[in-house]
């Protein structure tokens, strides 16, 4: 973080004052002359977002007046970071705690950018930290943002299954996490079949990734993440512009991964365990076909309707596991399907829920925090669309309501006394905003952190 904040202000350091549109005109009533009529000859009128440099007597930058929005979210200070020369600023204005931490990880969010494979441009303004900020708050949630959003923007010629497993071990290693793979066919030797089904005709060889981290007697906390790390469609292959993004089809492994980091970060009275099926769907001679006939782990039969339908198959497996030792809550993320996209968008998941209590928890959270979400329901009646002569279900619903029919295949394999949250993400930015780039993106994780928090914390 030291290329993003520095300990304290200096003599130095340039002054920002953040004020709401609405708290303008009293402010400007105790500025002298030259500043009122600066603001007032470049039109400002404290927007969210909206910020002016204001010169001094001498001619040089002598502060910074940001307008803020009265919902408090930190995207009003990500759009500093690459508008400001460089140089050390400070917050002028009082901020409480809970606001000071959000906009450091605003201005901290301002700083992501993916370049792996560019040279690094520029120098990019300090900050000293708000002297309210919680630091170790915005430490872990922007290291987890931006753990989910680098897995994800990686291309999937670097990071397959073997490469993200290795992501996760780095992890699990930092947090003295107690980590283990099941590879290849082991998988099928410890009766995980639709994890290997999927994944068998890589050459990079699907796995299992499981670790577990905290107090065996805390609450048993379980992370769920979809890890297809590029998905042609299996043999009913995609077409090739939706193959483009399809990177990105591990984007709920990287969001469950990246909270993992934030929950251990914290130090939750939890006992965490993350399971990520980690596969590359292609296409060659041993490939799964269009209705074949699986028997999960569960031991419910699958036809296999559709190749591309492969993120419900491997979670299937996986939320099978979890489900046998009864969490207190079990969530899971994917970026599963495009009906979900559809409903509601690409930056607005969609939560699917056993508990309507923790749904409206993560619902309340992602407002407060500015990563909203929305409910769609569990609609039984639409299960009738996953029946087959063939086997006990199709992977496969009908053409309407597809977001809803692929929650209620997953649900099938957890028990009905399980607390479950079911996230169906896109994963990825399609338009650049500040703090937000576009690329790969950790959706509801703030949302779920805030959320996991004020249940285990008290």
């Amino acid at each position: 973080m030291n290329e993003i904040f520095a300990a304290k202000p200096t003599k130095t350091s340039r002054p920002i004052f953040a004020l709401e549109r609405s708290e303008l005109k009293a402010w400007l009533k105790g500025q002298r002359v030259g500043t009122r009529n600066w603001l007032s000859s470049t039109d400002f009128k404290a927007k969210p977002g909206e910020f002016a440099l204001v010169p001094g007597r001498d001619g040089g930058l002598e502060r910074v007046v940001l307008g803020v929005s009265s919902k408090k979210e930190p995207w009003d200070w990500s759009g500093l970071v690459r508008k400001l020369p460089s140089g050390r600023y400070h917050i002028a204005s009082e901020l409480d705690p809970g606001y000071a931490t959000t906009a450091a990880l605003g201005w901290a969010l301002g700083h992501y950018r993916f370049d792996r494979y560019k040279a690094h441009a520029g120098k990019a303004p300090l900050l000293a930290w708000p002297e309210a900020a919680d630091q170790g708050e915005v430490q872990r949630l922007f290291e987890g943002i931006s753990l989910a959003r680098d897995l994800i923007n990686t291309p999937a010629g670097d990071l397959g299954p073997t490469a993200l497993g290795e992501s996760a071990k780095e992890l699990a290693a930092r947090h003295k996490a107690k980590f283990k793979l099941i590879v290849g066919d082991k998988l099928l030797e410890q009766n995980y079949p639709t994890i290997h089904a999927v994944g068998r005709a890589c050459s990079d060889a699907p796995r299992l990734i499981d670790f577990t981290w905290g107090d065996p007697n805390h609450p048993k906390l379980t992370l769920v993440g979809k890890g297809v790390c590029f998905d042609t469609g299996g043999l009913d292959l995609k077409p090739a512009d939706n193959m483009k993004l399809m990177k990105k089809d591990m984007g709920g492994a990287a969001l469950m991964l990246g909270l993992a980091h934030a929950v251990m970060s914290a130090g939750l009275p939890v006992r965490l365990r993350v399971l990520v099926p980690a596969v590359e769907n292609s296409v060659g001679g041993n490939a799964f076909h269009p209705l074949d006939v699986i028997k999960t782990r569960k031991g419910l039969t699958v036809e296999i309707g559709h190749t591309d339908a492969e993120g419900r198959l491997i979670l299937c497996d996986a939320l099978a596991e979890a489900d046998t030792e009864t969490p207190d809550l079990l969530i899971d993320a994917a970026t599963l399907t495009g009906a979900a996209r559809v409903a509601l968008g690409t930056e607005l998941p969609a939560l699917f829920s056993s508990d309507d209590d923790v749904a409206a928890a993560v619902l309340a959270a992602g407002l407060r925090e500015g990563d909203p979400l929305w409910r769609l329901p569990l609609h039984e009646p639409y299960k009738e669309q996953l029946k087959t002569p063939m086997a006990d279900l199709n992977n496969q619903g009908g053409p309407f309501g597809g977001a809803i029919t692929a929650a209620l295949f997953l649900q099938s394999f957890i028990s009905k006394r399980q607390r479950w949250v079911h996230i169906d993400t896109m994963g990825w930015n399609l338009r650049s905003r500040p703090g937000r780039p576009m690329g790969g993106e950790a959706f509801a994780l703030r949302a779920l952190y805030r959320m996991l928090v004020e249940r285990y914390s008290a």
